[in-house]
Protein backbone atom coordinates (compact mmCIF):
# COMPACT_ATOMS: atom_id res chain seq x y z
CA UNK A 1 0.00 0.00 0.00
CA UNK A 2 1.51 3.35 -1.00
CA UNK A 3 0.52 6.50 0.83
CA UNK A 4 1.08 10.08 -0.18
CA UNK A 5 3.62 11.73 2.12
CA UNK A 6 2.12 14.89 3.58
CA UNK A 7 3.87 17.68 5.49
CA UNK A 8 3.59 15.90 8.85
CA UNK A 9 3.58 12.19 7.79
CA UNK A 10 1.05 10.39 5.60
CA UNK A 11 -2.29 11.46 4.24
CA UNK A 12 -4.65 10.61 7.11
CA UNK A 13 -7.63 9.97 4.77
CA UNK A 14 -5.62 7.42 2.76
CA UNK A 15 -4.50 5.60 5.91
CA UNK A 16 -8.05 5.61 7.33
CA UNK A 17 -9.39 4.32 4.01
CA UNK A 18 -6.81 1.52 3.97
CA UNK A 19 -7.68 0.50 7.52
CA UNK A 20 -11.41 0.52 6.66
CA UNK A 21 -10.78 -1.76 3.67
CA UNK A 22 -8.82 -4.17 5.85
CA UNK A 23 -11.59 -4.13 8.48
CA UNK A 24 -14.21 -4.92 5.81
CA UNK A 25 -12.08 -7.75 4.39
CA UNK A 26 -11.70 -9.34 7.81
CA UNK A 27 -15.45 -9.02 8.42
CA UNK A 28 -16.17 -10.73 5.07
CA UNK A 29 -13.84 -13.58 6.03
CA UNK A 30 -15.36 -13.95 9.48
CA UNK A 31 -18.88 -14.50 8.11
CA UNK A 32 -18.14 -17.78 6.24
CA UNK A 33 -16.06 -19.00 9.17
CA UNK A 34 -18.94 -18.42 11.58
CA UNK A 35 -21.41 -20.00 9.18
CA UNK A 36 -19.19 -23.05 8.71
CA UNK A 37 -18.79 -23.53 12.45
CA UNK A 38 -22.55 -23.33 13.15
CA UNK A 39 -24.62 -26.39 12.26
CA UNK A 40 -26.78 -25.73 9.23
CA UNK A 41 -30.41 -26.82 8.72
CA UNK A 42 -29.49 -29.90 6.73
CA UNK A 43 -27.13 -31.16 9.41
CA UNK A 44 -29.78 -30.57 12.09
CA UNK A 45 -32.34 -32.44 9.98
CA UNK A 46 -29.98 -35.38 9.55
CA UNK A 47 -29.27 -35.45 13.28
CA UNK A 48 -32.99 -35.39 14.11
CA UNK A 49 -33.64 -38.21 11.66
CA UNK A 50 -30.80 -40.24 13.17
CA UNK A 51 -32.21 -39.67 16.65
CA UNK A 52 -35.71 -40.67 15.48
CA UNK A 53 -34.38 -43.85 13.88
CA UNK A 54 -32.46 -44.64 17.05
CA UNK A 55 -35.67 -44.31 19.06
CA UNK A 56 -37.42 -46.68 16.66
CA UNK A 57 -34.70 -49.21 17.24
CA UNK A 58 -34.60 -49.02 21.06
CA UNK A 59 -35.06 -52.12 23.10
CA UNK A 60 -31.90 -53.98 22.10
CA UNK A 61 -28.87 -53.72 19.90
CA UNK A 62 -29.39 -52.45 16.36
CA UNK A 63 -27.85 -55.58 14.91
CA UNK A 64 -30.24 -57.91 16.78
CA UNK A 65 -33.60 -56.12 16.49
CA UNK A 66 -33.57 -53.75 13.50
CA UNK A 67 -34.66 -54.92 10.14
CA UNK A 68 -32.09 -54.72 7.36
CA UNK A 69 -33.70 -51.62 5.80
CA UNK A 70 -33.44 -49.67 9.08
CA UNK A 71 -29.77 -50.52 9.43
CA UNK A 72 -29.17 -49.35 5.86
CA UNK A 73 -31.02 -46.07 6.50
CA UNK A 74 -29.11 -45.52 9.70
CA UNK A 75 -25.82 -46.14 7.90
CA UNK A 76 -26.78 -43.69 5.12
CA UNK A 77 -27.76 -41.02 7.64
CA UNK A 78 -24.53 -41.48 9.58
CA UNK A 79 -22.47 -41.18 6.37
CA UNK A 80 -24.33 -38.02 5.33
CA UNK A 81 -23.82 -36.51 8.77
CA UNK A 82 -20.11 -37.36 8.67
CA UNK A 83 -19.77 -35.83 5.18
CA UNK A 84 -21.57 -32.64 6.21
CA UNK A 85 -19.43 -32.33 9.30
CA UNK A 86 -16.24 -32.92 7.30
CA UNK A 87 -17.29 -30.32 4.73
CA UNK A 88 -18.08 -27.77 7.45
CA UNK A 89 -14.74 -28.41 9.13
CA UNK A 90 -12.94 -28.04 5.79
CA UNK A 91 -14.67 -24.73 5.08
CA UNK A 92 -13.88 -23.51 8.58
CA UNK A 93 -10.21 -24.45 8.17
CA UNK A 94 -10.05 -22.70 4.78
CA UNK A 95 -11.72 -19.57 6.18
CA UNK A 96 -9.34 -19.49 9.14
CA UNK A 97 -6.34 -19.84 6.81
CA UNK A 98 -7.59 -17.05 4.56
CA UNK A 99 -8.20 -14.83 7.60
CA UNK A 100 -4.66 -15.60 8.83
CA UNK A 101 -3.22 -14.63 5.46
CA UNK A 102 -5.19 -11.37 5.38
CA UNK A 103 -4.08 -10.61 8.95
CA UNK A 104 -0.45 -11.33 8.03
CA UNK A 105 -0.65 -9.10 4.93
CA UNK A 106 -2.29 -6.31 6.94
CA UNK A 107 0.43 -6.57 9.59
CA UNK A 108 3.18 -6.50 6.95
CA UNK A 109 1.59 -3.47 5.26
CA UNK A 110 1.21 -1.67 8.58
CA UNK A 111 4.82 -2.43 9.44
CA UNK A 112 5.99 -1.12 6.05
CA UNK A 113 3.81 1.99 6.45
CA UNK A 114 5.42 2.62 9.83
CA UNK A 115 8.91 2.21 8.36
CA UNK A 116 8.03 4.58 5.51
CA UNK A 117 6.62 7.09 7.99
CA UNK A 118 9.75 6.91 10.15
CA UNK A 119 11.95 7.35 7.06
CA UNK A 120 9.92 10.38 5.96
CA UNK A 121 10.11 11.82 9.46
CA UNK A 122 13.87 11.30 9.52
CA UNK A 123 14.24 12.99 6.12
CA UNK A 124 12.17 15.92 7.37
CA UNK A 125 14.38 16.25 10.45
CA UNK A 126 17.53 16.20 8.29
CA UNK A 127 16.08 18.96 6.07
CA UNK A 128 15.16 20.93 9.16
CA UNK A 129 18.72 20.64 10.49
CA UNK A 130 20.13 21.79 7.13
CA UNK A 131 17.82 24.82 7.14
CA UNK A 132 18.82 25.64 10.72
CA UNK A 133 22.49 25.36 9.74
CA UNK A 134 22.02 27.65 6.74
CA UNK A 135 20.02 30.21 8.69
CA UNK A 136 22.55 30.26 11.56
CA UNK A 137 25.08 32.00 9.26
CA UNK A 138 22.60 34.51 7.80
CA UNK A 139 22.66 38.07 9.14
CA UNK A 140 19.78 40.41 8.66
CA UNK A 141 20.41 44.10 7.99
CA UNK A 142 17.94 46.96 8.23
CA UNK A 143 15.63 47.60 5.31
CA UNK A 144 15.42 51.00 3.56
CA UNK A 145 12.48 53.19 4.55
CA UNK A 146 10.09 53.97 1.68
CA UNK A 147 12.59 52.83 -0.91
CA UNK A 148 15.20 55.39 0.21
CA UNK A 149 18.31 54.83 2.12
CA UNK A 150 18.37 56.55 5.54
CA UNK A 151 21.86 57.82 4.92
CA UNK A 152 20.58 60.03 2.08
CA UNK A 153 17.90 61.71 4.20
Amino acid sequence: MDFTIAEMGYDRDQVDSCLAELREGLARLATPAEAASAPDDELLRVRREAARLHLVLTGGSVAERAPERMRELLAVVEREAAQLLARARGELTAAKEEARQVRDRAYAEALQARRDFEAALHARRVREQRVDHILRDVTVGSAPVDGRDRAQV
